[in-house]
């Protein structure tokens, strides 16, 4: 089965060194696209930086001011208190501007330094190279680390963060995982919607046969608002399953959505087993726990991660994606000191990962109903055009900042964590499908009375046929002709012919190319470069692609009758 090309890797793990009464850091590379790449930094965590944190989380996040997660930061910034008196909003929203791209600055220069950021720079020229996008991810083993909005980090003022750059797919991971088994990519986006409880309120009210009438007036209601709620989220996630997309005429892949509205565990159980579904949807109430925490499904139900873990792993499913408050952070307990700690390894989001989930999305703090809803009808129109994971995020988040502005913290909240053995490919597009010749059909190729095919020059001879009229050549290992060599794209060119059936004249071949730096072809007693152009090529043509240094081709046409290719 082809997949599309891979796209080069940087993964960096931060832990804290067991050093007592410090906020030292070790910061390394566990995997990189070069072998010089695999580096090591240690880093203090700066006072300064907590202010600034604890300043982002007094504006955009208050309900979370009782957890600092980083030393003992001062008790609030004044300019977080000046942002309250502001009486001007155009003042008001350069502050938040500016507090929202100083912590985004912040942890970027923090983490991003000496040879930790030359790893960097050294990937992104190789991508670049490769003509794809750099897949960073990060592996935050220091608990505390966990709740920073790491998605903010951007390498100075102006610049785009690195979880909206269009060169960079940025997402979290965590180590110490069960290993993936073989991926068998469907053809379909097939979610299971489950729509659980919206309040942690009616999870705690035990409703019995002596209960008053407006009791049962508010349970009908709130079953009546999650209907509604499930029909909204249906219609959001299907709007695509048409087969094209009216807007930019890209064909889409079908898409089909299962709800389920407070079900029993069993139920919940009963559909993964028996479905063939690659996503997991559920939106309602969510709480921290130690072991993966807590989703509320219906009224006296509720199940935690690890439980979760178990029947998503057993049946295939790629993709979990929560719209629910804390999805994405770790449990607390608080010592006999009086201290809070963060619980490693306890976020919903690290126990699926942990346990072989390939892909969790979750969410960094509350999320508004409208902001959700924005942000899952972009990602499924990404899906449903056969984007990577972590590609469809990114566009989903860029819709956000677009709606809810940057100086809001809406882009911000959702968290996408990947197993590191992933790829981010959730379905199989039906571009990437192998065309095949069907069984003992009529067709043009059989009857031809000359065949061509390109001949190497090197010392081996060897010979790639043209295949129905058609050869594609390029770096991409989805390639007929796969040269390894750095100054060929990707997709580099493509040897066609036109003839129609049944003509009675040879079929004439031509060159197009698709290339950054072109194709040489040797005519009229010279070599001759064509760049994103077509030109018709004879038998005997010398073809190299992308230098004068590459290797050489020879194109050739061969008359005869009666042969049958190998």
């Amino acid at each position: 089965m082809p997949f599309p090309p891979e796209s080069p890797c940087l993964s960096i793990a931060i832990a804290r060194l067991n050093i007592p009464q410090t906020n030292h850091f070790a910061i390394w590379v566990m995997q990189a696209p070069f072998q010089r790449g695999y580096v090591h930094h240690d880093q203090t965590w700066p006072e300064t930086l907590s202010q600034a944190w604890q300043a982002w989380l007094e504006i955009f996040s208050p309900q979370s001011l009782q957890v600092i997660p980083i030393g003992t930061p001062q008790p609030a910034l004044a300019s977080g208190s000046n942002l309250h008196a502001a009486s001007d909003p155009t003042l008001r929203i350069s502050r938040t501007s500016r507090l929202m791209q100083n912590l985004g600055m912040g942890l970027w220069q923090w983490l991003f330094q000496g040879e930790i950021a030359h790893s960097l720079h050294q990937s992104q020229g190789i991508a670049i190279g490769q003509e794809l996008p750099l897949r960073v991810r990060l592996d935050l083993r220091e608990p505390e680390l966990i709740a920073l909005p790491w998605e903010t980090m951007q390498p100075g003022p102006g610049l785009p963060a690195i979880s909206l750059s269009r060169d960079i797919l940025f997402s979290r991971t965590t180590s110490d995982v069960t290993p993936l088994p073989d991926q068998h990519l469907g053809t379909s986006l097939n979610i299971l919607l489950v729509i659980g409880e919206n309040s942690p309120k009616v999870q705690s009210s035990n409703v019995n046969s002596e209960s008053s009438s407006s009791n049962d007036e508010s349970s009908v209601y709130s079953k009546l608002e999650l209907e509604k709620e499930a029909a909204q989220l249906t219609a959001v996630l299907a709007h695509y399953n048409k087969g094209q997309n009216s807007h930019n005429s890209i064909p889409t892949v079908p898409c089909k959505v299962d709800t389920l509205i407070q079900p029993s565990r069993e139920e919940l159980i009963s559909h993964l087993d028996t479905k063939n579904y690659n996503v997991l949807f559920y939106a309602g109430h969510g709480s921290p726990g130690p072991d993966g925490g807590w989703l509320f499904l219906a009224p006296e139900t509720k199940l935690n991660g690890t439980e979760l873990a178990q029947v998503l792993v057993r049946n295939g499913v790629t993709l979990a994606l929560f719209n629910a408050c804390w999805g994405a952070q770790p449990s607390t307990e608080k010592e006999p000191s009086g201290l809070v700690n963060s619980i490693p390894r306890s976020s919903l989001a690290e126990v699926l990962i942990h346990h072989g989930v390939p892909a969790v999305l979750g969410m960094r703090d509350e999320i508004a109903d409208e902001e959700a809803l924005s942000f899952i009808e972009t990602f499924a129109q990404g899906l449903t055009e056969g984007m990577l994971i972590d590609q469809a995020v990114a566009v989903a988040r860029q819709q956000l900042l677009t709606l809810y502005k940057f100086n809001q913290p809406a882009w911000t909240l959702p968290v996408l964590y990947m197993h590191p053995e992933f790829n981010g490919q959730l379905i199989q597009v039906f571009d990437e499908l192998v065309t095949q010749l069907p069984t003992n059909s009529p067709t043009w190729i059989g009857s031809s009375t000359s065949r061509a095919f390109l001949r190497s020059q090197d010392s081996n001879s060897q010979i790639w046929f043209i295949w129905a009229g058609m050869i594609r050549v390029g770096r991409s290992q989805e390639n007929d002709v796969v040269i390894l060599e750095r100054w060929v794209s990707q997709k580099h060119a493509e040897i066609f012919c036109r003839c129609l059936p049944d003509e009675n004249i040879e079929p004439i071949y031509f060159l197009r190319d698709f290339s950054r730096y072109g194709t040489l072809i040797y005519q009229s007693n010279s070599w001759q470069r064509i760049h994103r152009d077509e030109v018709a090529i004879e038998s005997g043509t010398l073809i190299k692609f992308g230098s004068s240094q590459g290797q050489a081709f020879e194109f050739v046409i061969e008359t005869t009758t009666n042969f049958d290719y190998p």
